[in-house]
């Protein structure tokens, strides 16, 4: 009887130790930039391993329909977490969105500019009075005023056309717009279906460089939740050192949370996206970075060509803090 009360005892503990477990942790949403991909691979994995649960965070990932979308949702409090692109951030907080950026994906801006050769287009003056098709709430139409005055011409010389994310190529073949953008990371979707009628100019190469994606976190929501904040970003960090290292486990957890996709295609969009992650401060200080001399010019970048409803010190846009600094980008 005695040992039947003890086993009783130690179940009843052990339940009550699960319970608290599950107590702990804390729910957390984290709006993607864009419906998954390979980029967002990490996370998934992360997922996956339970990682994110071992630090007590119960991680709903919500697909994304644009980075201006995601700085809205994070920035108005809707969201905690988020990931979109810097420059539509600083954007956004000259607008109010309390947002700050905590951890950098992209250390090279992943935007980019297709057109068909066949078209007569072989530059970005050629755009002008030209249809560009993409989402509403695509980052690219935030940043489009700095590419097409840094290129020497008017910003409003072109007409924007509303286009579903999956739309972009047959509307693009289709004729019915002349331009479209994506990030580089599917650049290989693109070449497949364009081959070499494929016009391409990456942002990067025009002129424009700031920083791409970050994970941003609501302003109030960080101050009052350092710990959450902190650990996501620890968790999320080494987990795109893992991908970087050993990409496949991460892509398969990928593809296994979302059925739709296919495993050969985001392989080749994480191999994209790890040039996009490399430069010289996520090599060589920590990645995830944002440098400050970085930031600074970013921010002039877009104080200069978009405009800032309201001027604000941009080191309160960003922080470092959770970083692990022995943790770099492979060379």
């Amino acid at each position: 009887m005695k040992s039947i009360l003890l086993a009783t005892a130690a179940i009843l503990a052990l339940g009550a130790a699960s319970a608290g477990e599950a107590a702990a942790q804390t729910k957390v949403t984290f709006v993607l930039n864009w419906i998954a991909g390979g980029d967002h691979a990490p996370y998934y994995y992360a997922k996956k391993m339970g990682w994110y649960a071992q630090a007590g965070i119960d991680l709903d990932i919500e697909q994304g329909k644009g980075s201006a979308l995601a700085v809205q949702k994070v920035g108005a409090g809707q969201a905690p977490l988020g990931l979109a692109d810097m420059a539509n951030v600083l954007v956004g907080k000259g607008k109010g969105a309390d947002a700050v950026g905590v951890f950098n994906v992209y250390a090279n801006s992943p935007q980019g500019m297709y057109w068909l050769k066949s078209s007569g287009i072989k530059s970005i003056k050629d755009l002008a009075g030209k249809k560009i098709g993409n989402p509403a709430a695509d980052g690219a139409r935030t940043m489009w005023p700095a590419l097409a005055k840094a290129n020497g011409i008017d910003p409003n010389s072109v007409t924007w056309v509303n286009v579903a994310p999956n739309a972009k190529l047959s509307a693009l073949k289709a004729k019915s717009i002349d331009a479209t953008t994506s990030f580089y990371n599917i650049h290989h979707i693109f070449k497949a279906e364009l081959g070499d009628d494929m016009g391409f100019l990456a942002w990067r190469d025009a002129g424009l460089n700031p920083y791409g994606n970050s994970v941003i976190a609501n302003g109030a929501y960080l101050k009052a939740n350092r710990k959450v904040v902190a650990d996501f970003v620890r968790v999320s960090q080494k987990a795109f050192h893992t991908c970087t290292v050993t990409p496949k486990p991460c892509v398969e957890a990928l593809v296994e949370a979302n059925g739709a996709l296919k495993f050969d295609n985001e392989m080749q969009n994480w191999e994209l996206v790890t040039e996009l992650m490399s430069d010289k401060f996520s090599r060589e200080v920590a990645l995830g970075i944002h440098d400050d001399g970085r930031m600074a010019a970013d921010y002039e970048l877009v104080k200069t060509y978009i405009g800032l409803d309201q001027p604000f010190d941009v080191k309160t846009v960003y922080t470092n803090e959770f970083l692990d600094r022995s943790v770099k980008m492979p060379k």
